[in-house]
């Protein structure tokens, strides 16, 4: 009897122990959640970086600049487009589709918090973005608040770069000692003293280190980062729509509005923007718009996947023009073989009838005349594309870009013909100066040969 009654009292047991692992949350679980974001830091920092380069290209003197200058590049009128509603829904398409890129790494740290509002984040941004819903009150109200904020962004991606330069020296000064170290048990070549001094500056590393993790990203809470990024991705785009007249002023806070409206759009027609390609299809939604937007027209380079190649082709041919007289039989080979069988065909027509000699001074100064007013306005296109895809290339590698290049000031959405005409006529032009500069060489040389 006794026996069977401290079975009972076993099983009960039991059941109750298990009862309360079912009714606690899975351990490993709850420690993600409120763990600190540790090495994601600097991902997160990067993110943050990049949000804060869109923000500023959003300011009154960047839409000055873009309204001013980028749009009314000689080489955009004349091989891109003359259509300033046109070229502006370009560069609001394009900065949104940046913003949509940082939303969704945003999202994917999102999903660490214990906030279950900003684990929805991609949900309620899309809901932002096509609705203007701001369930939680993310979109920050007063300029003070947006200022403060920015101001935290840039701290934050400061001292995180300061803690990586600082881990890295840790890291280098470890590997010294280590080095040291072997070096003193296989050859005795090292004194002790150095080895103490490794030591203790190590020790010192260590703690700045430690110093630098406290201040940084890196002690700082899922929540706490993605509320700041959440937050100023629905500034960021609540001052794109403003700006570039996708939505009405009255419907966003003050502190996002300015004179930049006026900047962006012409005087006589302040929703020029609003009226153009973006709003043609309002059933799509605001992202996927922007992304049909950014798709180069068949006519265009970009549509060809040519684009990359003619940029280059460009820089090649505009060293040659300034120094044809370096250009050698081989680089001008090797130029014709990179040239499409388009540009091959139209040079041959060009060249047809054309005599052997080039022996005419004022000729040959014509052509340079023209080949440099031709680079004057098609070379900032070709340099553009170059660093607009090197920026890419790199920009995991970068905390902060480097350029405010945009699509619409490369060769991407050039006109494939008028390109290609401007490319011939260029060949045309070098292929006149640079026998020129052989006959005028060939010529003084002779001249010395018979004086000698």
């Amino acid at each position: 009897m006794a026996l069977e009654t401290w079975l009972i009292k076993v099983k009960r047991t039991i059941a109750h122990s298990l009862d309360s692992v079912r009714a606690s949350p899975p351990p490993a679980a709850a420690a993600i959640r409120r763990s600190n974001v540790g090495v994601l830091a600097f991902e997160i920092a990067a993110v943050m970086s990049k949000l804060l380069h869109l923000w500023q290209s959003l300011s009154d003197k960047n839409l000055s600049r873009l309204r001013g200058e980028s749009i009314c590049l000689e080489g955009v009128r004349k091989i891109v487009s003359n259509d300033d509603a046109f070229l502006l829904g370009l560069a609001c398409a394009e900065l949104a589709g940046n913003l949509r890129l940082i939303a969704k790494s945003i999202a994917r740290v999102s999903k660490k918090c214990e906030d279950a509002s900003l684990r929805s984040f991609d949900r309620l941004f899309e809901e932002f973005a096509d609705a203007g819903r701001d369930r939680h009150g993310w979109l920050m109200i007063s300029a003070k608040e947006i200022d403060v904020k920015m101001k935290k962004l840039d701290q934050f991606v400061a001292s995180t770069a300061a803690l990586h330069r600082e881990m890295d020296e840790l890291v280098a000064l470890e590997n010294g000692l280590k080095k040291s170290l072997q070096a003193r048990d296989h050859h005795g070549s090292v004194k002790e003293h150095k080895i103490i001094e490794l030591h203790q500056k190590i020790t010192w590393q260590r703690q700045q280190v430690k110093y630098m993790k406290e201040k940084s990203l890196w002690c700082r809470s899922f929540d706490t980062a993605t509320s700041i990024l959440a937050r100023t991705a629905f500034a960021v785009l609540a001052r794109m729509k403003l700006v570039f007249g996708v939505a009405a002023a009255t419907t966003l806070p003050r502190s996002l509005s300015s004179s930049s409206s006026a900047l962006v759009h012409p005087s006589e027609n302040p929703n020029l923007f609003a009226a153009g390609p973006l709003m043609k299809d309002s059933q799509l939604k605001f992202f996927e718009l922007n992304s049909e937007i950014l798709k180069p027209p068949a006519t265009t380079l970009g549509a060809a996947a040519l684009y990359l190649h003619y940029a280059n082709l460009i820089i090649v041919m505009e060293k040659m023009i300034r120094s044809p007289q370096l250009v050698g039989v081989d680089a001008r080979d090797d130029l014709y073989s990179l040239l499409p069988n388009s540009v091959r065909f139209a040079l041959r027509g060009r060249l047809k009838g054309v005599g052997f000699t080039a022996s005419d001074p004022g000729l040959a100064a014509e052509w340079r005349e023209a080949l440099h007013k031709i680079l004057g306005w098609l070379s900032p296109l070709a340099h553009n594309m170059i660093k607009w895809q090197s920026e890419r290339s790199v920009e995991q590698q970068n905390l902060v870009p480097t350029t405010n290049v945009l699509l619409l000031q490369t060769l991407y959405f050039a006109n494939q013909q008028k390109t290609e005409a401007a490319i011939t006529e260029l060949l045309v032009g070098l292929n006149y100066i640079w026998r020129f500069e052989r006959e005028m060489n060939a010529k003084a040389i002779f001249h010395c040969s018979n004086i000698n």
